[in-house]
């Protein structure tokens, strides 16, 4: 069992990194959103306790499969301790499973967040992005710092790539030989 983590600000392309790497892989790939959206569909609004429940089930469950690895999606706020504490949780639900851990971190300007905020792609799989200045403001006005600082990770499988200019194909192509996955 493998879990990649996929970490990033938001609209730095998270989903469609993995996307591919599903592609050319055995993983399988479960986006943030693939629970949000539900969420916030049946109870007309975010309930983020209810969101960490759904995950959890999902993270026991594939975790003791016989499938061969998982990618996760994550808007890690790398400045709150409450991020940290999360990714050890899934992180600790996988290795009871003797699962190996890898972590790609994605990053690019807001410039290109934004241009991407309004993809296809993005807006087909993530109904609640659909309001596009919405979901601008929400990137526009984060409060957070979803960019690791040099020498702040220590996850001892971890790249961290600038993907302002490469396609998605190549970003996963780079995570893929780099963890020989």
């Amino acid at each position: 069992m493998k879990l990649l983590f996929i970490l990033g600000d938001q609209a730095v392309g998270k989903m469609t990194v993995g996307q591919e790497i599903m592609k050319t892989t055995q993983f399988r790939l479960f986006y943030n959103h693939m629970t949000i959206e539900p969420v916030k569909e049946i109870f007309g609004e975010l309930r983020w306790e209810t969101v960490e429940r759904l995950r959890d089930v999902i993270f026991e469950d594939f975790a003791s499969s016989d499938h061969y690895g998982m990618i996760f999606t994550f808007m890690m706020a790398f400045d709150l301790q409450s991020e940290w504490d999360y990714l050890a949780h899934v992180t600790d639900i996988f290795k009871k499973h003797n699962a190996e851990i890898f972590h790609a971190e994605l990053f690019a300007p807001l410039e290109i967040r934004l241009q991407r905020n309004n993809t296809e792609n993005r807006l087909k799989h993530k109904p609640s992005k659909r309001n596009l200045e919405e979901s601008a403001n929400l990137i526009l006005n984060s409060k957070y710092r979803c960019i690791s600082n040099d020498d702040e990770i220590t996850f001892e499988k971890y790249i961290k790539i600038d993907n302002s200019n490469l396609p998605p194909d190549i970003a996963a192509k780079m995570i893929i030989e780099t963890f020989s996955l």
